[in-house]
């Protein structure tokens, strides 16, 4: 439906778009995935693996408990507060950009790092040795790799997935650099609409003279 000059019907000036509302839906529907898987693993690996390690897959896969009071695979154990820190500052430097989210791979990409940042944050807060210092549950050995977890794989895909983006030149609006739409194409005025002098070829204005 359009209005009488052909202007489409699109709601009220500063009324979010429905596109932008559901891309930030599923970022938040993907992190929530993140966090409950993290947090319901490391719940069963604490109660049923302290003391003993599980082997899958003939070695492949070892399921091993381990505190972790550094960063992901381990780094730097002895700057638990900073990696605290850091992790706050990254839920809420996502949580600001998702008000320009148009994009389903940033959506699906934000929600991997949010997620996997506030299931370790989690562990910072509540578990032992006390509040911003408590140690980061690992759990999963793969051979010649360090243990990590749920959060950890969910941070390092979005890290990845975030730098194929950006390489490829996909924004949060879900626009790509080099392309343009439809109002740039037409130029200041706009698109021409169809039976104008300016939509076909050899079209003259109302004050040509012919021969």
């Amino acid at each position: 439906m359009q209005a009488a000059r052909g202007t489409a019907l699109t709601g009220q000036p500063g009324e979010p778009s429905r596109p932008g509302r559901r891309r930030v839906g599923l970022l938040l529907a993907v992190a929530a995935g993140v966090y409950l898987a993290d947090v319901i693993s490391k719940i069963i690996v604490v109660a049923t693996l302290s003391g003993h390690q599980v082997r899958l897959l003939g070695g492949l896969v070892t399921l091993d408990l381990l505190r972790n009071s550094g960063a992901a695979f381990s780094i730097g154990t002895s700057l638990t507060i900073v990696f605290t820190l850091i992790a706050l500052g990254v839920i809420f430097f996502i949580l600001r950009t998702s008000r320009r989210l148009r994009s389903v791979p940033w959506a699906i990409t934000l929600g991997l790092l949010l997620g996997g940042a506030t299931g370790n944050l989690t562990d910072r807060l509540l578990r032992s040795p006390g509040t911003f210092r408590g140690d980061v549950v690992d759990w999963i050995q793969l051979p010649h790799w360090p243990v990590f977890n749920v959060a950890d794989s969910a941070i390092v895909c979005g890290g990845v997935l975030a730098v194929l983006l950006a390489a490829r030149g996909y924004r949060l609006d879900g626009t790509r650099d080099g392309s343009a739409g439809p109002a740039e194409l037409a130029g200041p005025g706009g698109p021409a609409a169809p039976g104008s002098p300016a939509a076909g070829e050899g079209g003259g204005t109302a004050g040509d003279s012919r021969a």
